[in-house]
């Protein structure tokens, strides 16, 4: 499997940077971090994954299950040119559960991470009820879409890139509503979960339930914002991790 189908590298880093994976939220792609990258570069090196079904990977299938897509994406991070190297993971929303799945089998194969940053996701084992919105027609989509401000307003009426975007959104709803971890409940790499203080997708206490899913450090930021404050906080969220990860003495 080819990694540049699914790693994006948007800026050169220094040798021997550490690695910051990046997993995009539902609907999302791997161009959301290209800011975030510029930010860190060259101390840390981001590797923004592209999912199979959108952008210029849009004639591949989707992928509906997180469990399903961190089997396909364990190795191509394995075999990554720069593996040698260390590496943490940050997602967002349904990049978050992916991001725990994926650093369950990265501890598996001998290869845990330094630190995994759960943005705008509440932990693992708090389920929000009965999640159906991937069964629901595409105005419900928009709205949910409206409620979250986490497309750029614009887009909601261009009925064009609309029908582009609408398909993967209700599959990564999918995948995130259905997923339960039902394979790794517990880690063993640090967990620093951030979240906005106003998120309907993340109250406070079920983020800070991903405590109880780590044996390692867990740390918790609350930042102004909704479901995606992180747009809003760039430049705090973009310290912190960059702190952090100065703390391991990588970057």
């Amino acid at each position: 499997m080819d990694p540049s189908l699914w790693i994006r590298r948007y800026h050169p880093a220094a040798e021997g940077a550490v690695r910051l994976l990046c997993l995009p939220h539902a609907g999302g792609s791997a161009s959301f971090y290209h800011p975030v990258s510029q930010a860190l570069a060259p101390d840390v090196e981001v590797l923004a994954v592209q999912y199979p079904g959108r952008q210029d990977r849009r004639q591949e299938p989707f992928v509906d299950n997180l469990p399903e897509l961190a089997d396909l994406l364990l190795p191509v991070l394995l075999a990554d040119a720069g593996a040698n190297r260390p590496l943490a993971l940050f997602g967002h929303s349904m990049g978050a559960s992916l991001a725990f799945e994926l650093t369950a089998r990265l501890e598996e194969a001998g290869a845990p991470p330094l630190m995994l940053f759960a943005s705008g996701r509440r932990a693992p084992s708090r389920f929000a009820g009965e999640e159906n919105i991937h069964t629901r027609g595409d105005q419900a989509l928009l709205a949910e879409m409206k409620r979250l401000a986490g497309t750029d307003s614009r887009l909601l009426g261009d009925e064009e890139m609309l029908q582009m975007i609408l398909p993967a959104l209700r599959n990564d709803y999918r995948a995130a509503e259905l997923y339960r971890p039902d394979r790794y409940h517990h880690i063993k790499t640090p967990v620093t979960a951030l979240t906005g203080d106003t998120d309907p997708k993340a109250p406070l206490d079920a983020v800070q339930s991903w405590a109880d899913h780590t044996s390692g450090e867990f740390r918790m930021h609350v930042y102004p914002g909704g479901h995606f404050y992180l747009v809003g906080q760039a430049a705090q969220v973009i310290t912190e991790i960059r702190t952090t990860l100065a703390g391991f003495g990588t970057s």
